[in-house]
């Protein structure tokens, strides 16, 4: 749970309805928590509290409302974002610029204001947030934010819980956005899951070059794994980028 002037998450008990028309009722195995959840807490974003946030979550359904198809009891499910799906941006695949996608995913509510989740005394929690507030044991979910996979058992499922935010929003941006050539070079500010991401991806594509730069041994050591060693010329170049006074490690 967030809560308003609390600088943490916290454990609290919450009656969840029934999923109505166009959700579904999901089991959490697994959740990813994102710099927009912390970012949400602190009051950086403007999602109303209380709530219970969490927009990278995977797990298995147990219910589903009305006018849901292709979703049932028993699926194993990643969570992203929500959108209309009635647009002209959601109709033509492009859904994450959705008309309506900042009240549908950061007003932690159904489009018609209400909520799915009550405090045990009875007052309404903000849910729904990004489609599915999966912070959580349950999660009563937008249709709209989920994605049936394939996984041989729960905990494989839960390997794919950052699919939903991080690992899609690297990827992406290099497989969607940048569209490296043959022969291009690509530099990673930052190695965390979103870099990391992003550098795997960039693996996939003719880019000649991949550098990595972040001041995290771990984290280069990740990296080193996914994308081959770069020039320490290359790497002197990025370095200045980020502090022209203090060498930064790169890979």
């Amino acid at each position: 749970m967030a809560r308003t002037g609390e600088d943490t998450f916290h454990w609290e008990r919450a009656v969840f309805d029934d999923p109505g028309p166009g959700e579904v009722l999901v089991r959490l195995v697994a959740v990813g928590l994102c710099h927009t959840d912390l970012s949400v807490l602190t009051g950086r974003l403007p999602t109303p509290l209380p709530a219970i946030l969490g927009h990278e979550g995977a797990g298995t359904v147990e219910a589903v409302g009305a006018d849901v198809v292709g979703i049932g009891p028993g699926d194993h499910v990643v969570l992203s974002f929500n959108s209309c799906d009635h647009c002209n941006a959601c109709r033509t695949g492009r859904p994450t610029t959705c008309e309506t996608y900042f009240p549908l995913n950061f007003r932690a509510a159904r489009a018609d204001g209400t909520t799915s989740i009550d405090t045990e005394d009875g007052a309404p929690l903000g849910g729904l947030f990004f489609g599915q507030s999966s912070l959580a044991r349950y999660a009563v979910v937008s249709a709209q934010s989920v994605v049936r996979v394939d996984v041989a058992d729960e905990e494989e499922l839960s390997l794919l819980a950052p699919v939903g935010c991080g690992i899609r929003t690297g990827a992406g941006a290099i497989l969607n956005l940048l569209k490296p050539h043959y022969g291009d070079g690509v530099a990673v500010l930052g190695a965390g899951a979103v870099g990391l991401s992003a550098v795997m991806a960039a693996r996939l594509t003719p880019a000649r070059t991949i550098v990595a730069v972040d001041v995290v041994p771990s984290r280069l050591a990740l990296a080193t794994e996914s994308a081959p060693p770069t020039p320490s010329t290359a790497a002197r170049k990025i370095s200045g980028l980020v502090s022209p006074t203090r060498p930064v490690p790169a890979v």
